[in-house]
């Protein structure tokens, strides 16, 4: 199998390491427009091989997506990183040109192969490669709610002085600091929900510092992450490529589920060999779905400025 990340940058990269050391293929290809960058990622992480056990092949490219064919998986990561006091709807117009230019070129040499967008905005990156790219619904997923879920299940953890491995925790909604809701009443430790664990206001700061989770790190470190983005997305083709049918939050396009239509948003989802098999009703309380109204609605906003930008 062949798997390729478009994006040699801190996120891309840190993917592609986490799809090698766990053997997701047996060729990764990583591709970048800049010249020299991925061939000497590529060549850094394959000199780990001996040092980390795995035998995956990783190969660099510059702008070369004949490298590229026949691909089971293609990871975007392309685009610029979000700095200090930016919105991920700032990204809007540079990134997008991007995306779409990078699904075109991936889609001449790999038609049949499921897309996994990680590029900001993520919801709007996500809604344009369905549009432009013509294939099944089911084959483009938006990683977002799979890292804010993290994020979540981190803040958790903090706050009950527990493993995050034994929480249940799930984000739905937009992948943004504002249209992002941390499901805190359906979270578990160990099948008792945390509710009954943590006071209000516990509950209440732990949703709001997972909401500006993101912003938090850029602020912290200048730029977006990268360690847990990069390893979400590699948690996300595990379970493509090795069929496990993991239940996760993922960015898809919804046809009347959760009250929506013609939106990618984060709902929880099962993930396969064929992309994203099923969406999964959580069965929201009324508060619930009011702020995922909202949230649909925030993103259907920024889903304009495609249309603004005739890219779609």
């Amino acid at each position: 199998m062949k798997v390729t990340v478009v994006g040699a940058g801190a996120v891309g990269a840190t993917c592609a390491e986490n799809i090698a050391r766990k053997e997701l293929s047996e060729e990764l290809i990583l591709l970048d427009i800049k010249e020299g960058l991925s061939e000497g990622k590529a060549m850094d992480i394959n000199q780990c091989a001996t040092l980390n056990g795995f035998n995956t092949k990783v190969r660099g490219a510059t702008n070369d997506y004949a490298a590229t064919a026949g691909s089971s998986v293609v990871v975007i990561t392309s685009g610029i990183p979000r700095k200090p006091g930016m919105t991920r709807e700032e990204l809007i117009g540079t990134n997008a040109g991007i995306v779409k230019s990078v699904t075109e070129n991936i889609l001449k040499y790999s038609p049949d192969t499921i897309i996994v967008v990680v590029s900001n905005p993520m919801d709007t990156m996500t809604y344009l490669t369905v549009k432009s790219s013509g294939l099944p619904k089911e084959r483009v997923i938006g990683m977002g709610g799979l890292l804010d879920s993290s994020r979540f299940k981190y803040r958790l953890s903090k706050a009950l002085g527990c493993s995050p491995m034994d929480l249940q925790g799930v984000v739905i909604g937009g992948h943004g600091d504002t249209t992002m809701i941390p499901l805190i009443k359906h979270a578990t430790f160990s099948s008792t929900p945390v509710a009954n664990l943590l006071t209000q206001a516990q509950q209440d700061e732990i949703v709001r510092e997972t909401m500006v989770g993101g912003a938090t790190l850029t602020q912290l470190i200048g730029t977006s992450a990268w360690y847990a983005p990069g390893a979400a997305a590699a948690y996300l083709v595990e379970s493509i490529v090795r069929d496990q049918k993991k239940l996760m939050p993922c960015c898809v396009y919804l046809n009347g589920e959760y009250g929506q239509s013609d939106i990618c948003i984060g709902v929880p989802t099962i993930i396969g060999r064929n992309g994203w098999e099923k969406i999964v009703d959580y069965q929201l309380s009324e508060d619930e779905k009011v702020k995922f109204e909202a949230s649909a609605s925030a993103v259907r906003k920024m889903n304009d400025s495609l249309y603004e930008l005739k890219l779609i």
